[in-house]
């Protein structure tokens, strides 16, 4: 494809001529381009509700079977992240990532994962019936964080589970650690097994050279990417990449109508039409800004005392092969405070809202939309609260991330089984029903089908003495969780029904 047909934005075309051909609305939704709900209008605009229209309109096309301006948007991104095809998702990466893994895997089939993987892969599960088999990443002790996965232990894996029918990578993690892609895939391939990639924060790895490379350039079979989150379309807005030997993309797309919803938003589809436009044409200079403001920025953090922000250094380390520069991954155990406490004072002294925030670090995100005001504004604050909070050789959090879980039975087996309730801090030994995880960056530290030990339960509850808010379970603050009812039971029913399944 020309590089001049990027500057085509079909979908948001057609929708800007629906407007000004002043169509009158008979269909849905019901604030007939935002005069009914006119509060709304006058604070959002006239147009965003103007384009907020219903699928099935002609000139418009549907996103479940495209055929018109949404295919060929969708082929216009396909061409620029390097794709054969691409899928707009307006469900999130979420949607994406089950509909790879429900293309490639069944009831029973084993997948491989690393352990540091989504809460969303832990749904894909529950609704493939698919049997993960972990990966341990690599464990960065002083930075608290789960890393990369190595080659290794990918090859490792397939050795030891021949059957499984896909191995699934993150890249990078939600901290910007990489893995070595390239070689991942190779070693898949050899086996003939197929790479499903959550590429949730690194859909703008494609378009600079100095970021690590991307799911399709690294040879991956499938992408999930959140377009919204680094490349500046609207939060929900994602796409799916398929360039593969080994998956048939009508599969994928089938998978995706099982989730997907009828009833997508035309705005968010829009704004993946502009947004791809846009990094296709001025990615290059638009990502070399933000890199240089975020590479200064580290460099002035880094001169505070207490403060460390990682950043290439630890390319080559064991689990980072290559690490995202737009990342601010600012370190504050020094301090002798934690990280949920340093995003408090961001937040509520200096109006400033990071990512994510964990026991040792806060994460800030540099993006596109990112200026040298913003990252002064980061940079400042930091210093700040170095200089005011700092309790120098404070060690507040004794528990660690918690290893090698024992899954007992399937996600999706677990989540169907008769359940009852228990106090967390009573609950070892039992098999978890449901996730228990800190949210962001939704890292699962135990999974349904997976038994309870006592270092989850101490892991948990250092998180929550550090003011972490525990999600996953029932219960809305972590204090009870759902097991399987009858444990022993359930496990030789479990095993009577994998057996006669197998």
């Amino acid at each position: 494809m020309k590089r001049e047909e990027q500057q085509e934005t079909p979908l948001f075309t057609a929708l800007k001529k629906y407007v000004q051909d002043r169509t009158i609305s008979f269909h849905v939704p019901g604030h007939k381009g935002g005069r009914g709900i006119p509060e709304f209008r006058e604070f959002v605009g006239d147009n965003i509700l103007a384009i907020d229209v219903t699928a099935g309109i002609l000139e418009l096309d549907n996103v479940c079977n495209p055929l018109g301006v949404i295919k060929r948007a969708e082929e216009l991104a396909a061409d620029a992240f390097g794709a054969d095809h691409a899928h707009f998702l307006v469900n999130g990466t979420t949607s994406g990532i089950q509909a790879m893994i429900l293309s490639v895997a069944g009831p029973g089939d084993e997948i491989i994962i690393p352990r540091n993987a989504h809460r969303s892969v832990v749904g894909a599960l529950i609704l493939s019936g698919a049997r993960p088999v972990y990966i341990k990443p690599v464990i960065d002790d002083y930075l608290g964080i789960a890393m990369g996965i190595t080659p290794e232990s990918v090859r490792r894996a397939l050795v030891e589970h021949p059957n499984a029918k896909a191995v699934f990578v993150i890249n990078p993690t939600y901290y910007g650690v990489a893995s070595n892609l390239r070689e991942i895939v190779e070693i898949a391939h050899s086996f003939g097994k197929p790479v499903l990639v959550d590429e949730a924060h690194g859909a703008h790895f494609a378009f600079h050279p100095d970021l690590p490379l991307s799911a399709m350039e690294a040879g991956a079979d499938m992408s999930a990417a959140s377009v919204h989150k680094l490349v500046g379309s609207m939060t929900q807005s994602s796409i799916l990449l398929v360039k593969s030997k080994l998956v048939d993309d009508k599969r994928v797309k089938a998978a995706m109508n099982l989730t997907q919803t009828t009833s997508p938003s035309y705005p968010l589809m829009a704004s993946l039409d502009v947004a791809r436009k846009q990094i296709a044409l001025q990615g290059r200079e638009m990502l070399d800004r933000t890199i240089k403001l975020c590479e200064g920025a580290r460099r002035e953090m880094n001169r505070i005392e207490g403060i460390y922000v990682v950043g290439r250094e630890v390319e080559g380390t064991e689990g980072c092969f290559a690490y995202d520069p737009t990342k601010l991954a600012i370190n504050v155990r020094e301090l002798g405070l934690s990280g949920f406490e340093v995003e408090k004072i961001l937040k509520y002294e200096y109006h400033i809202q990071v990512e994510l925030s964990d026991l040792y670090n806060v994460l800030a995100v540099g993006a596109i939309g990112d200026n040298e005001e913003s990252l002064t504004a980061l940079v400042n604050a930091i210093r700040d609260i170095a200089q005011k909070y700092g309790r120098k050789n404070v060690i507040k959090i004794a528990a660690s991330l918690p290893e090698n879980q024992e899954l007992v039975v399937s996600p999706r087996f677990a989540f169907y089984s008769d359940k009852r309730v228990v106090p967390l801090e009573e609950s070892e030994g039992e098999i978890s029903a449901e996730m228990l995880m800190a949210y962001p960056p939704g890292i699962p530290i135990v999974c349904p089908g997976e038994r309870i030990t006592a270092e989850i339960i101490e892991y948990a509850k250092a998180l929550k003495a550090e003011g972490c808010h525990l999600q996953g379970t029932e219960d809305p603050e972590a204090n009870f969780i759902k097991v399987l009812a009858d444990r022993e039971g359930m496990e030789v029913k479990y095993y009577r029904t994998v057996g006669q399944a197998r």
